[in-house]
């Protein structure tokens, strides 16, 4: 049986004037999947992030994804995908509820749709008590923790994740990771950037970028056993000390 594609990428370019940020990339994610875009900063991540969810055209190349043209289809693109940016997409001189139900009619749910799914997300994640509270009063490690909340209110085919666990400790980067497992047990396909070579560990699938190109692809396993490597930070120093590679430029 074929397993259901939820991103379909064939040579994804993006330029900017004479530089290339995103070079000929192609690759496919499978529904249900935790797949993982690894590289160091300026690799070309967000960029690619950004022309898979609408936000930014691409300047060549074809991608589906959640079963829509990137280019042609994007408004039926933004209504089946989640995205949760570096920057947090919360208002921050909004309260935690008035976030939630904003975003609800964002996403097209009914009244009583963004009632039931603010109740069971305050509940869920315990924070029932500070729902009246601004966005900007609340801890980092919470804000991420909402943001993704958020971002999976409507149950989207697919999250977009971009480095969601940057800036916070190990403890709190664990904690975000089980509600990573969580969507993706309830059949939301998650796609993360991350520069922390060892949540590698946590996804199904990794891709490398290293100056904006796919350098390998594949299960933890299958690249360490690839490149004779004990971790992920001895692969991406092996792939990013070919010839002729420098490091990228933010």
């Amino acid at each position: 049986m074929t397993e259901e594609k939820v991103i379909v990428a064939n040579n994804l370019t993006r330029t900017f004037g004479k530089f290339t940020a995103v070079d000929h990339i192609s690759f496919e994610v499978n529904k249900g999947e935790i797949f993982g875009f690894l590289g160091a900063n300026g690799a070309g991540k967000t960029t690619a992030i950004k022309m898979l969810t609408g936000i930014l055209s691409s300047s060549g190349g074809k991608a589906m994804v959640a079963g829509f043209d990137i280019k042609k289809q994007r408004d039926k693109l933004k209504e089946n995908i989640g995205y949760m940016s570096q920057k947090f997409s919360l208002y921050e001189d909004l309260t935690l509820y008035e976030n939630i139900r904003f975003y609800g009619g964002i996403y097209g749910l009914s009244k009583d749709e963004i009632s039931r799914k603010t109740d069971e997300m305050l509940e869920r994640l315990d924070l029932k008590e500070i729902k009246n509270t601004l966005i900007a009063e609340i801890p980092l490690g919470w804000k991420q923790k909402i943001a993704f909340s958020v971002a999976i209110l409507h149950h989207p085919k697919i999250v977009f994740l971009d480095e969601p666990t940057s800036g916070v400790d190990p403890i709190t980067r664990r904690q975000f990771w089980n509600l990573i497992y969580e969507a993706a047990a309830d059949g939301i396909t998650v796609f993360v950037t991350t520069h922390y070579m060892d949540e590698a560990e946590y996804c199904d699938r990794i891709s490398m970028m290293v100056e904006g190109k796919i350098a390998a692809i594949g299960s933890l396993h299958e690249l360490l056993t690839k490149y004779d490597s004990k971790n992920m930070d001895e692969v991406f120093i092996k792939l990013a000390r070919e010839p002729n590679q420098q490091p990228p430029a933010d």
